[in-house]
């Protein structure tokens, strides 16, 4: 924020300058610098809740919170996730695959890890794929009913929504 005296005018807005800062190039950050989640999955082609899931899996991802929970990752964090994916992703390890390769090389990962046997690639395929839907149609029970007493707009809505969310879960379970 820029403290200005009360009497001196402010500036006029350049009607362009958005047009401006968008074809202008970004900033690259110093390969030291730490990381916001976007940024790490952004370079790695990693969806945010996937980094999120890693690092209660992987105990070695350890970014620095800041206030609001605000991740930054440091260097090293983001070697190791690129590891991880690679052996998740391209190696076909199984999660648990991965941390028994941590635990055996003591909270690191080597580089010149081999392909994952093919019992554990099964394993692996199976991990990613979903099961099967129900063939039949899910019933929903009514919720149970309400005290006697007089209904709010409050709990009329919380009602409905629970009943909605309800047949929401239940239409989610047939997806494929």
């Amino acid at each position: 924020m820029i403290w200005r005296p009360v009497d001196q005018p402010i500036p006029p807005i350049d009607e362009h300058e958005g047009a401006d800062a968008a074809s202008r190039p970004r900033v690259r950050k110093a390969a030291g610098a730490f990381r916001t989640i976007s940024e790490v999955a952004d370079e790695l082609h990693i969806p945010q809740h996937v980094l999120r899931f890693w690092e209660t899996r992987f105990p070695q991802v350890k970014p620095l919170k800041r206030g609001g929970g605000r991740r930054y990752y440091r260097p090293d964090d983001i070697s190791l996730l690129r590891r991880i994916s690679d052996l998740l992703y391209t190696q076909g390890y199984t999660i648990k695959g991965v941390q028994r390769l941590l635990r055996e090389g003591g909270g690191r990962l080597a580089d010149d890890i081999p392909p994952a046997p093919e019992a554990e690639r099964a394993e692996a395929e199976a991990e990613r794929t979903l099961p099967e839907p129900p063939q039949t149609l899910l019933l929903i029970p009514d919720l149970p009913p309400t005290t006697p007493r007089r209904l709010t707009e409050g709990d009329r809505l919380r009602t409905a929504l629970s009943r909605t969310l309800a047949q929401l879960e239940a239409m989610r379970a047939l997806l494929p």
